[in-house]
Protein backbone atom coordinates (compact mmCIF):
# COMPACT_ATOMS: atom_id res chain seq x y z
CA UNK A 1 0.00 0.00 0.00
CA UNK A 2 1.40 3.38 -0.99
CA UNK A 3 0.89 6.09 1.61
CA UNK A 4 -0.37 9.49 0.58
CA UNK A 5 -0.21 12.82 2.38
CA UNK A 6 -3.67 12.04 3.82
CA UNK A 7 -2.09 9.15 5.78
CA UNK A 8 0.12 11.52 7.77
CA UNK A 9 -0.66 14.10 10.43
CA UNK A 10 -0.38 17.76 9.57
CA UNK A 11 3.24 18.84 9.76
CA UNK A 12 4.48 20.75 12.81
CA UNK A 13 6.76 23.76 12.73
CA UNK A 14 10.08 23.96 14.51
CA UNK A 15 12.72 26.67 14.17
CA UNK A 16 16.15 25.24 13.46
CA UNK A 17 19.02 26.95 11.62
CA UNK A 18 19.03 25.27 8.22
CA UNK A 19 22.67 25.48 7.15
CA UNK A 20 24.24 24.62 10.51
CA UNK A 21 21.74 22.12 11.95
CA UNK A 22 18.71 21.08 9.87
CA UNK A 23 20.47 20.17 6.61
CA UNK A 24 23.36 18.31 8.35
CA UNK A 25 20.77 16.56 10.57
CA UNK A 26 19.16 15.16 7.41
CA UNK A 27 22.53 13.77 6.29
CA UNK A 28 23.11 12.20 9.71
CA UNK A 29 19.64 10.64 9.86
CA UNK A 30 19.97 9.28 6.32
CA UNK A 31 23.19 7.57 7.42
CA UNK A 32 21.16 5.64 10.00
CA UNK A 33 17.91 5.37 8.02
CA UNK A 34 18.75 5.30 4.29
CA UNK A 35 15.19 4.27 3.39
CA UNK A 36 11.99 6.02 4.29
CA UNK A 37 10.02 9.13 3.64
CA UNK A 38 11.37 11.32 6.43
CA UNK A 39 14.31 10.05 8.49
CA UNK A 40 14.49 13.29 10.50
CA UNK A 41 10.87 12.94 11.57
CA UNK A 42 11.41 9.31 12.60
CA UNK A 43 14.38 10.25 14.81
CA UNK A 44 12.54 13.21 16.32
CA UNK A 45 9.53 11.00 17.13
CA UNK A 46 11.83 8.46 18.82
CA UNK A 47 13.42 11.22 20.88
CA UNK A 48 10.05 12.69 21.86
CA UNK A 49 8.76 9.29 23.04
CA UNK A 50 11.96 8.76 25.07
CA UNK A 51 11.79 12.29 26.52
CA UNK A 52 8.22 11.68 27.72
CA UNK A 53 9.34 8.39 29.30
CA UNK A 54 6.95 6.30 27.25
CA UNK A 55 7.19 2.56 28.06
CA UNK A 56 9.86 0.89 25.96
CA UNK A 57 11.06 4.14 24.40
CA UNK A 58 14.81 4.48 23.88
CA UNK A 59 17.06 7.27 22.73
CA UNK A 60 17.55 7.13 18.98
CA UNK A 61 20.80 5.51 17.92
CA UNK A 62 23.32 8.03 16.65
CA UNK A 63 25.44 7.57 13.53
CA UNK A 64 29.20 7.40 13.63
CA UNK A 65 30.95 10.74 13.29
CA UNK A 66 30.69 12.25 9.84
CA UNK A 67 30.75 15.59 8.07
CA UNK A 68 27.72 16.64 10.14
CA UNK A 69 29.78 16.29 13.33
CA UNK A 70 31.95 19.34 12.67
CA UNK A 71 30.84 22.66 14.06
CA UNK A 72 30.21 25.06 11.19
CA UNK A 73 32.58 28.03 11.13
CA UNK A 74 29.70 30.50 11.58
CA UNK A 75 28.42 28.52 14.56
CA UNK A 76 31.88 28.27 16.15
CA UNK A 77 32.25 32.04 16.23
CA UNK A 78 28.95 32.44 18.11
CA UNK A 79 29.99 29.93 20.80
CA UNK A 80 33.06 31.88 21.95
Amino acid sequence: MVKTSDDYEKSKNIRVPNATEWAPFLDATKAMHPEGRSPRAAVLREFIRWYMRRPGAKLPERPAAGPWSSVAESEATTQD
